[in-house]
């Protein structure tokens, strides 16, 4: 059983049609009802006890809600900072700490982490709360990946940049979608299906000695 989140968005609609090819039975989580869905607010813990309790055993798990805000730090109240860390760094811990008992007793699981080129920059076009989320969620990756990696589970993150959503299409001016374009050196957006191609090949069972890896899949913005 995979258990996505952000499934009402593009990204993790993506996800859940490319597991369905595989025959991988999905159940997406989103704060707004999708089809098939469950809606949960996953920076409430007790909400997400709640809702894994009635998925059941979970195998697979990928972190992929979030929200954006491009506010820098002397526009960023409290409310919005709290928001934002909730929704993009609380909700993969809530997560993650629900379904590890069961993956450990199995001895196989995996959790894939929707992390950010912002985590490395600073935020070329992202505010300080989303940049700094990320880098937490990041972290977050590297230490359930140290903490699990005997039990058979592994914790991988995937850091895209400016993937063809309404993150990009709605929330950038034009000015600043041509501005991101010039530092990319593929020359174009990522499609949605590419981010979940990565996150398909991270959750195969020949995946099992790639952990605490975080898959860089910005079109070449860095190099390292």
């Amino acid at each position: 059983m995979a258990v996505v989140t952000g499934a009402a968005g593009t990204m993790g609609r993506a996800v859940m049609e490319r597991l369905a090819r595989d025959q991988i039975r999905t159940v997406g989580i989103d704060v707004k009802p999708s089809p098939g869905g469950i809606v949960c607010d996953i920076a409430d813990a007790a909400a997400v006890n709640k809702t894994i309790g009635e998925i059941g055993a979970v195998d697979i798990l990928v972190n992929n809600a979030g929200i954006l805000s491009n506010n820098k730090s002397e526009a960023t109240s409290p409310e919005e900072w709290r928001k934002v860390l909730a929704a993009n760094l609380d909700g993969a811990f809530y997560l993650s700490r629900a379904v590890i008992p069961g993956m450990k007793a199995r001895r196989w699981g995996r959790i894939v982490n929707t992390c950010s080129l912002a985590a490395k920059t600073g935020g070329l076009t992202a505010g300080t709360a989303y940049s700094t989320s990320k880098g937490a969620l990041t972290s977050l990756t590297f230490s359930l990946a140290r903490e699990l990696a005997a039990f058979g589970v592994t914790v991988n993150g995937i850091s895209p940049a400016y993937v063809r959503t309404p993150m990009v299409t709605e929330q950038l001016t034009e000015a600043q979608r041509q501005s991101v374009l010039a530092q990319i050196p593929v020359g174009r957006f990522c499609e949605p299906e590419e981010f979940a191609h990565v996150v398909r090949f991270l959750v195969d069972p020949l995946s099992g000695f790639i952990t605490g890896e975080i898959v860089d899949l910005n079109g070449g913005v860095i190099m390292d």
